[in-house]
């Protein structure tokens, strides 16, 4: 985890300009080895039959090898890890060496963010992007401690990241700090339009 500090006021906690956290599972490596194996046994099939008889029965194991082989190897590579960013606009998600799938929510959008300790693939039906309609959705790539971020349209998004508690308080911070420069515009607006009225009800009376 690679923390930028941001000085604060006396007896406050410095807080990152950007956060980054990340969460990982070497337990998916096994899978991948699983997904390695049906590959080379689809190839194995294809280089060294004979396709003289049973081509159909021969040709639908090596195109299921091949297709479990990779289908194994992209869903376990793409969450061996996460990588989680937090900046002054958004929360940024990247699974995997690639950084697909990957997910951007405007900070705008959030209306809350909790610190989960205890996350389960049960919890979602699984390893990986989960969706639940009663839930939200949610990237588990390991049991443990994660993040909550409340919605706008009143769903959830979780995401299992080392640390997940400083990443709230990350949240919380930007979340204050756009709440309090709303309720000043809205104030420094309302003050001019008083005085706007002032000076047109001035003009009227000369």
């Amino acid at each position: 985890m690679t923390e930028h500090p941001r000085r604060g006021g006396p007896g406050t906690v410095p807080l990152p300009e950007v956060w980054t956290g990340r969460a990982h599972n070497r337990i998916q490596w096994l899978f991948a080895v699983v997904g390695v194996a049906c590959l080379a046994l689809g190839i194995e099939l294809a280089v060294q039959s004979s396709w003289e008889t049973g081509i159909i029965a021969l040709a639908a194991s090596v195109v299921g090898c091949v297709a479990a082989g990779l289908l194994i190897l992209f869903g376990t590579l793409a969450f061996v890890h996460v990588a989680v960013k937090v900046d002054h606009e958004h929360l940024e998600v990247r699974c995997g060496h690639a950084g697909l799938p990957r997910r951007r929510i405007p900070l705008a959008h959030v209306t809350g963010a909790d610190f989960e300790p205890s996350v389960t693939p049960r919890q979602w039906g699984g390893w990986g992007y989960r969706w639940r309609p009663e839930q939200g959705t949610a990237v588990v790539v390991r049991r443990g401690e994660g993040l909550v971020l409340s919605l706008g349209d009143g769903r959830t998004f979780t995401v299992t990241v080392d640390n997940a508690e400083a990443a709230v308080r990350v949240i919380r911070d930007r979340l204050r700090t756009a709440a309090t420069g709303k309720v000043t515009l809205g104030k420094q607006h309302r003050g001019t339009t008083r005085q706007g009225g002032t000076a047109l009800g001035g003009s009227a009376e000369s």
